[in-house]
């Protein structure tokens, strides 16, 4: 399934020419105007909705799992990456060498550094910004190019400046890799992970390092050739990752008729997206189908389930009690919360999405 987290489908990598259309809202205060010309380009016609297929639901007997909610899970600034500042309806990041702005809906204050900082930004996100909308980039200094080295914890992966704000990677998710990462190298045994929606890859190479098979997913055919690079970018081209484009609902179902088991499944969802073949996925009408397929694929003896939702009105806890139900007779606990990044300037914390996990330890 295509990912659209907050400015439409994550699981893509378009190149970095400007795109000509006219911006539907208006330019964030601190952004500077590129000069494009309208054009009369047509969309291509989107594959006809297929609805997936709904899965009969039980409720499961047993002892629910433990809880710990309201958990604040946060990403640090480093030198790969560091949220700089943020206000006025943006955010002002440094991503290796560059600073970048993009906008950000809940930075609803005023920023704390000078305007004078934020015009040292390197590339600057501007125009459309709707969930599914087309996008451009300004580089105020000078032209940059389609991608660019980063790094999460000795891994190097490409940037790349996408026409949805996105550029590959999501540094929030850190914590739940650093927790992977341990869970892996502690089993002391073969460990099975499951990347469903896995974007560009970071989180399977991850695992991978730590020794793990790993099987990746994600609808987007640029996306598995974005995640393909970032491998031979790490040096991890020996090690043992399966990269599959497919609709994510329709590869896990097909799994568990097939009996397979994974140990540790990362579960990473958009709000709204659609499949190679038109499949159409909506988070509160697909995630409890999803989840309860996820349980069904578990090995004998799992590790974890790490579910992160974006761009949803809703509290952690509608996602933490359907956890709680889906691992019902499993043991275990299942922590629910946020993921934040905390900021360089005043140490502001920004809120980037809703998380539970469920684990047996």
């Amino acid at each position: 399934m295509r990912k659209a987290k907050g400015a439409g489908p994550r699981s893509s990598a378009p190149k970095s020419v400007a795109h000509r259309q006219n911006a539907t809202k208006p330019r964030p205060q601190f952004a500077k105007s590129a000069r494009i010309a309208d054009s009369d380009v047509q969309p291509k016609a989107a594959p006809r909705p297929e609805p997936l297929p709904k899965r009969l639901l039980a409720r499961r007997t047993g002892a629910r799992p433990q809880e710990k909610t309201g958990l604040i899970l946060e990403t640090l600034p480093s030198s790969d990456y560091a949220l700089l500042d943020s206000g006025n309806g943006l955010k002002l990041e440094q991503y290796g060498p560059y600073r970048i702005v993009r906008p950000e809906g809940q930075a609803i204050w005023l920023p704390a550094w000078e305007k004078t900082e934020w015009d040292k930004a390197d590339a600057i996100f501007t125009g459309n910004t709707d969930e599914e909308g087309v996008g451009r980039w300004h580089f105020p200094k000078l032209p940059l190019g389609e991608t660019w080295p980063l790094a999460f914890d000795g891994i190097p992966f490409f940037g790349r400046f996408t026409s949805f704000r996105h550029v590959g990677v999501f540094p929030e998710q850190g914590t739940h890799w650093a927790y992977m990462d341990g869970l892996i190298r502690n089993a002391k045994r073969p460990v099975k992970v499951l990347n469903l929606f896995g974007y560009t890859g970071v989180a399977s190479l991850v695992a991978a390092r730590a020794g793990a098979e790993v099987t990746h997913v994600d609808a987007s055919k640029k996306a598995i050739i974005w995640a393909r690079e970032n491998q031979e970018m790490a040096g991890l081209a020996g090690k043992p990752v399966r990269w599959i484009c497919e609709d994510a609902m329709k590869f896990v179902a097909r799994e568990e008729r097939r009996g397979s088991g994974y140990d540790i499944i990362l579960l990473d969802p958009p709000a709204y997206g659609r499949g190679p073949n038109g499949e159409v996925w909506q988070l509160f009408d697909n995630l409890p189908d999803m989840v309860d397929l996820c349980r069904a694929i578990l090995t004998p003896n799992p590790l974890a389930v790490v579910l992160t939702a974006y761009s949803i009105r809703a509290s952690f806890f509608a996602i933490h009690e359907l956890m709680r139900d889906a691992f019902t007779g499993l043991g275990g606990e299942v922590q629910s919360g946020e993921l934040i990044l905390r900021e360089r300037s005043s140490g502001r914390a920004l809120s980037t999405s809703l998380f539970s996990r469920w684990g047996t330890k």
